[in-house]
């Protein structure tokens, strides 16, 4: 039953990591904007992002990387790749439940400047963390 190549498997997992990327630098980007709005001669905003993008580098280096590889892998050695595994069951799991705390904490940032930043910093180092890391699907040895 619907059963894909491992490339396919593999381009599907980018399409979803990159896709998560993307989300969260979008949703920053309108955090950001409603915390400038707040105090737009505020410097936290911008230093805010600066530390946000360097632990995003780090995370990208360190764990995600390390993710995307040990990933790629139970890809290469699945016997009857679905669209589905992807990712494991537990991964969709911890998405599913990341994507709710999220919705709660953006609902809970609104019209507070702190609570803002601490929402785009979380978002900027996410979303840097798997913009950085998705090159593992192109250059991982091919399964």
């Amino acid at each position: 039953m619907s059963e894909v190549s491992r490339s396919t498997l593999k381009v599907i997992a980018a399409i979803i990591w990159l896709g998560g990327g993307l989300i969260l630098a979008l949703k920053a980007r309108e955090f950001f904007a409603a915390a400038k709005l707040l105090q737009p001669d505020s410097a936290w905003s911008w230093i805010a992002v600066i530390v946000a993008i360097l632990i995003g580098g780090l995370k990208a280096h360190f764990i995600f990387g390390r993710f995307c590889r040990k990933n790629l892998d139970r890809i290469a050695a699945l016997d009857v790749p679905r669209p589905w595994q992807a990712f494991r069951t537990r991964f969709y799991l911890f998405l599913a439940t990341m994507v709710l705390l999220a919705a709660v904490l953006s609902g809970l940032a609104v019209g507070s400047y702190p609570a803002l930043l601490g929402v785009v910093m979380l978002d900027v180092s996410l979303a840097v963390a798997l913009l950085g890391s998705a090159r593992f699907f192109w250059t991982h040895p091919r399964p």
